[in-house]
């Protein structure tokens, strides 16, 4: 199985001098299974280049996983040129929305609304179907078990965890580990720190003992103070949850807008002195890094 990080960063694409090395595109990840399937999780801007080198190896036959529907992960899908070519099969997988009450298809299908873009959904000449996934809906592509999980964010998200033949990934969407909203002297602390450690046992339990990690850490623990609530995790949580989990390798992702090549790394060094004495192999992730199990 091969992974190859299409885009690492969070909320907007930020292009420029100052974000070369760890790439300015938003969340996007492709995956060749060890039978040739193609799969992709997310269609941030990152998926607009995967779609045009994909081009030389027509017909296609990809299945997007859709982790949710924030923009920075759907935001390049209509920049995906497989989808305009006949021949292309593509599956896109997601969740309903059980707040809206949109399903997979009427979400998408509503960022290519004309007032938004040229050419609208039904226009696409590829060969396309939408699943609705509940959790722990498997799919199987030959050898190849794709499992979804309920993570943590604003807007219902799923982790996606993919084995193979011994070789696992785990892919966290965004995700901000749950947290106990009472204070330890108020009523309710305990009960509902009962709730929270279970929540996060069953994440923990889910990425037990993969190879490879991806996970959302868009914050320090600093910066956190001031953006709880907003959905993301700190370099911090994910490492401790890595090391809960016993993660062999982890990748950092979903970097700030505002974060530079030089700032990341800074963190990283940080982060590498700080933890040096884990089993897990930590880093950065870095767009175009191809990653092999």
């Amino acid at each position: 199985m091969k992974i190859r990080l299409r885009g690492c960063r969070g909320s907007i694409p930020v292009p420029g001098p100052t974000t070369v090395k760890y790439g300015g595109n938003t969340t996007c990840h492709e995956i060749i299974t060890d039978d040739g399937d193609l799969v992709i999780i997310d269609g941030g801007s990152g998926i607009r280049q995967l779609g045009l080198d994909q081009m030389a190896h027509l017909p296609l036959k990809v299945t997007l996983l859709i982790t949710h529907t924030h923009w920075d992960h759907i935001q390049g899908i209509p920049f995906y040129t497989p989808l305009f070519v006949p021949g292309n099969k593509i599956q896109i997988c997601g969740t309903f929305d059980p707040v809206y009450g949109k399903e997979l298809r009427d979400i998408l299908a509503g960022q290519m609304e004309y007032c938004y873009f040229p050419i609208c959904e039904s226009e696409l000449n590829a060969d396309i179907t939408y699943t609705d996934l509940q959790e722990n809906d498997e799919i199987t592509l030959g050898s190849t078990t794709i499992t979804p999980i309920i993570m943590s964010h604003p807007v219902l998200n799923y982790g996606y965890r993919i084995a193979s033949k011994g070789k696992s990934f785990f892919f966290t969407g965004d995700y901000e580990p749950a947290t106990n909203i009472y204070q330890p002297n108020e009523e309710g602390y305990e009960l509902y720190q009962q709730i929270v450690d279970e929540q996060n046992q069953v994440i923990c339990d889910f990425m037990k003992d993969v190879d490879v990690a991806v996970m959302d850490a868009q914050y320090t623990s600093e910066e956190y103070a001031t953006k709880q609530g907003w959905g993301h995790g700190t370099y911090d949580s994910c490492i401790s949850l890595a090391e809960k989990a016993k993660v062999k390798k982890l990748y950092l992702t979903h970097h700030d807008p505002t974060r530079t090549d030089d700032q990341l790394d800074y963190i990283y060094s940080e982060l590498q002195e700080k933890y040096a004495h884990i089993n897990c192999d930590i880093q950065m992730a870095k767009e175009g890094v191809e990653i092999v199990l």
